[in-house]
Order: C-alpha cells, then sequence, then structure tokens
C-alpha cells in the first residue's frame, strides 16, 4: 500500500471521495446510481464476491492435514465458481455469477498461522460483517476495504503487481522463517474474482494503522526530497498524509526513541532494506501514524470509543513494537499504552508519542521502475533510483533524520553519582601535582590514593614498586555496575 493511497481513517465508513468528484481513476469509477465500481463491477457486489471466496476456500483447506510447504505450492492456483442459483459446492447469492482463484493456498495458511492467525479468526474477521470501503482510496485507482474489526485491509492489486508478489512468495517464506522482526507487509491471501469478463485481484494484509487508536499525524516518507511535499489539496484533508520535505520542515529533531528501541528499529530497517534490495525492489516507503498521548488524554471525554477493538490486535508480530522486538503481546489484555503496539518517542519539546510504522509498497520492482531512469541523470535526490542507492538512502534517512536517540536525562542517583566522580577528580589532580616531588615512604600514616583508570598503568607501576619493599599492604576492589563501572583501587601506605 503506498500513501496517499491509504484512506485518511477518520473517514472510515463515510462516502467514498470518489463519489462526489465523478471522475474514473484507473480502474475505479462512479455508476450511474453513485456506487463505487472497479472494472464495472460494483463494490457491493466486490465486496460479496470476496466474502463468499474467501470463505468457501479458507473452508475447504481446513479439510486438507497440515504438511510442510513445499516448492510447487507456491505456483499452485485453485478455482470455484460461483454461480447466482447456487450449486452443490457453492451457496446462491445476487451478486451475479463469478470465478474466484486462491493463489498458492497452502503457502498463505502457512504465513496466517506463522502470524498466530487461526482460520476461525482469519474467517470471522473478514467474512462475519460486511467489509468497510476507505475513503479517499487515492491516485492509483485501487480500491481499499478494511475488515470492520479493523485487522485487515484487502487491496486491488494490478495483473504485474499480483504477478511479481507470486515470485516473490518463495523469497518470503525464506525471510519469514529466518526473521519475524520486519516491517515488511504481512500478505495473508491472494485472491482473484473473475466477473464480467475482468480480472480483479486481491490482496489481503495487515492494517498498519488501526481505528483504536487517533492518528494525529501521517506521513508518507521515502527518504527523497525532489516533490516529495503535501500538495495544498492534501493539506485540506482532516487528516493529510505529509511527505519528507514536511517531515523536515515540522520535525527538523526528529523523533526521538530510547537507545533500545531506537537500535531494533534500524536494525529491522536495515535487514528489510538487505532483503528489498536483493529482490531489486525500490519506491517503497515508510507509512508512520503518530498518536500523541498528551493529546489523545484532552480528547478522551468527546472521543467516540470503538468498543469492538478494545482487546487489541490479534495477530502476532504485527505491531509497531512486535515488528522490531519480535515479542508477540497481541494476545494479552492490553495494559497500558505501550501495549497499544505502538513504538513509545518524543518530539523535541518533550510530548509523549506512539509511532505505528511499517514499510508499504514493496510490489515495484526495478525493471518497472527503469522507464523513468532517464530522471535520474537530471536529479539526484528523485526518487527513482537504482536498489543499491534506493535503499542506502531510505536506511540514511530514517535512521538519521526521522528517528534519533533520545538523550538521557540526569536523574537524581546520576547526579549523585557525577558529584562522587568529580570529587574523585579533584583529589586525583591534588595527587598528580604531588607525583612530581620524591615522597619518602616514612610520610605521614593512612594517607589514601585513589586512582582512575586513565591512571592504572602509572599506579601498577608505582604499586609493584612499593609492594616490593613490603611497606605497605594493598587491596583492590571494584565499584558495583549502578555505579558506571569505574574500577578503584586503593593503596595504603604504612
Amino acid at each position: 500500500i503506498s500513501l496517499p493511497e491509504m484512506a485518511s481513517l477518520e473517514g472510515l465508513g463515510s462516502p467514498s471521495s470518489s463519489q462526489t468528484n465523478k471522475k474514473t481513476i484507473g480502474h475505479r469509477g462512479i455508476d450511474p446510481t453513485g456506487e463505487t465500481t472497479y472494472k464495472k463491477t460494483t463494490s457491493s457486489a466486490l465486496k460479496g464476491a470476496i466474502q463468499l471466496g474467501i470463505a468457501h476456500t479458507v473452508g475447504s483447506l481446513s479439510q486438507k492435514p497440515e504438511r510442510d510447504v513445499l516448492m510447487q505450492d507456491f505456483e499452485v492456483v485453485e478455482s470455484i465458481f460461483f454461480p447466482s442459483e447456487g450449486s452443490n459446492l457453492t451457496p446462491g447469492h445476487h451478486h451475479g455469477d463469478f470465478r474466484f482463484k486462491t493463489y498458492a493456498p497452502i503457502a498463505f495458511r502457512y504465513f496466517r498461522e506463522m502470524f498466530g492467525i487461526r482460520p476461525d479468526d482469519y474467517l470471522y474477521s473478514l467474512c462475519n460483517e460486511p467489509l468497510i470501503e476507505l475513503s479517499n482510496s487515492g491516485a492509483s485507482g485501487s480500491l481499499f476495504y478494511v475488515s470492520s474489526d479493523d485487522e485487515f485491509i484487502i487491496k486491488t492489486v494490478q495483473h504485474k503487481e499480483a504477478e511479481f508478489l507470486q515470485k516473490l512468495l518463495p523469497g518470503y517464506f525464506m525471510n519469514l522463517n529466518q526473521n519475524k522482526r520486519t516491517l515488511l507487509p504481512k500478505f495473508y491471501g491472494l485472491y482473484c474474482v473473475q466477473s464480467g469478463g475482468k480480472n480483479i485481484r486481491i490482496v489481503v494484509m495487515n492494517n498498519l494503522l488501526p481505528r483504536a487508536v487517533p492518528m494525529h499525524l501521517k506521513y508518507d516518507l521515502k527518504g527523497s526530497t525532489y516533490k516529495r511535499r503535501a500538495s495544498p489539496k492534501e493539506r485540506n484533508k482532516s487528516l493529510p498524509t505529509y511527505k519528507d520535505l514536511d517531515f523536515i520542515q515540522d520535525l527538523p529533531d526528529g523523533l526521538l526513541l530510547e537507545n533500545d528501541h531506537y537500535n531494533a528499529l534500524c536494525k529491522t530497517i536495515q535487514r528489510d532494506c538487505l532483503l528489498l534490495q536483493s529482490f531489486k525492489i525500490m519506491d517503497y516507503s515508510l507509512l508512520m501514524g503518530v498518536h500523541s498521548v498528551d493529546r489523545a488524554g484532552e480528547e478522551a471525554s468527546t472521543a467516540v470509543h470503538d468498543h469492538r477493538r478494545a482487546q487489541g490486535q490479534k495477530a502476532l508480530y504485527c505491531t509497531a513494537m512486535e515488528a522490531i522486538q519480535g515479542e508477540a503481546k497481541g494476545k494479552t489484555p492490553p495494559q497500558s499504552n505501550e501495549s497499544l503496539g505502538g513504538i513509545p518517542a518524543r518530539n523535541s519539546k518533550g510530548e509523549r508519542l506512539l509511532i505505528f510504522i511499517g514499510i508499504i509498497d514493496i510490489l515495484q520492482s526495478y525493471r518497472k521502475m527503469c522507464v523513468f531512469s532517464k530522471i535520474t541523470l537530471l536529479q539526484d535526490t528523485v526518487s527513482v533510483h537504482r536498489p543499491g542507492f534506493y535503499a542506502d538512502r531510505f536506511q540514511k534517512f530514517m535512521c538519521n533524520t526521522v528517528f534519533r536517540k533520545m538523550s538521557l536525562k540526569t536523574s537524581p542517583s546520576k547526579k549523585i553519582r557525577a558529584g562522587v566522580v568529580s570529587a574523585v577528580r579533584k583529589a586525583n589532580t591534588a595527587v598528580s601535582g604531588q607525583s612530581h616531588q620524591p615522597q619518602p615512604l616514612d610520610a605521614p600514616s593512612s594517607a589514601n590514593v585513589i586512582q582512575t583508570n586513565a591512571e592504572q598503568t602509572h599506579t601498577d607501576q608505582d604499586t609493584t614498586r612499593l609492594s616490593n619493599s613490603s611497606a605497605v599492604s594493598l587491596t583492590s576492589e571494584t565499584e558495583k555496575p549502578g555505579d558506571g563501572g569505574r574500577k578503584l583501587k586503593t593503596v595504603t601506605v604504612k
């Protein structure tokens, strides 16, 4: 999915914006009654066909025994015909005759199981209640639907994109087995509805920006600055999708993360980019939703809560926090803001934030993008570039400009420790000044000298010399890790 394709999540369930401007964008259009169409199939008929087809294919798949995924499983395509009057295998319906195809059913069953999605949960989410069409589907001409429980996104894709995803499946399978900590899209199913002589291909994925968490900012970031600014029309929306130049202007200090979260996030981005580069994939984006915890608290009194989503997402490894930590918290009831799945962050003003992120729009191969290759000769900051350059620029922008390490504020205990260290350093300076003068062995007793690590070599030489004289007793001790790990050596002169 790419933004500005993603819908404004505040507008779910409202009439599609394409219905108001009576335009045909790509395969998406409007029929005389004002209903959205895709390849001249009405949205209501398409939603009904999707639900009938998924219910049948998942149900029949549950009757097949569990087994390992084989290489040929990635190429399997199953097909079932749904006549409107019904058949021995299919129920009757009022959507018109259609054929439903399921791509790589065994492989996608494995992917769903890997993410902790049981067949009955998958069916309940997608088929129990009507799918919700997302308003403002964007300029690509794709249609977007969200399941009523906010768990899954369904997107129509072009033939080349569906074909490319099929080719990716073996590598996708290998990557998930090696690493579940990924910000890449989670693909749960690839299907095709054949209706009226047209093929309508759809993909089912995880929903990155759940409606249960109100987003106060949205960004679509590529790491490019060439024409990467939201248009005036986009800015007039209730929840605009901002871009790279907007981010640099609005948040010049970036988003501040704790060190552990920052390191985990950047490591995940690096691994994902390496995989995308190996498949010669580019022009992907980082979709980011920003939820302000402080602002949400102020809005709580007037907010309308969606109680259906109070239990949190069911799928595992699909929240932003799980994606970078690999911890499956989706099955546990939420107990704090962090359990909403967002990554805790702060802006330069110190405001508490939750960040929801994912890498989107990965079904663009370098071969397809080569038609724009001449642009790269004119503008170095243009988004379309060779995969290696694109991946490197993407990583640097995210880990240097967008996300930054949070500077640690000095706690009271650290202030005390800092005072002790300061006193020790002053003592060292005094001792160092006296060390240039010869010190007789009959100097005043119980004179204690504390040496730091920087003076350790000099101290060891002195203690060896003094030890040989049999006139000193040596004691050595190391402070606890909480005291900064500084080694202390005490030399007592008798």
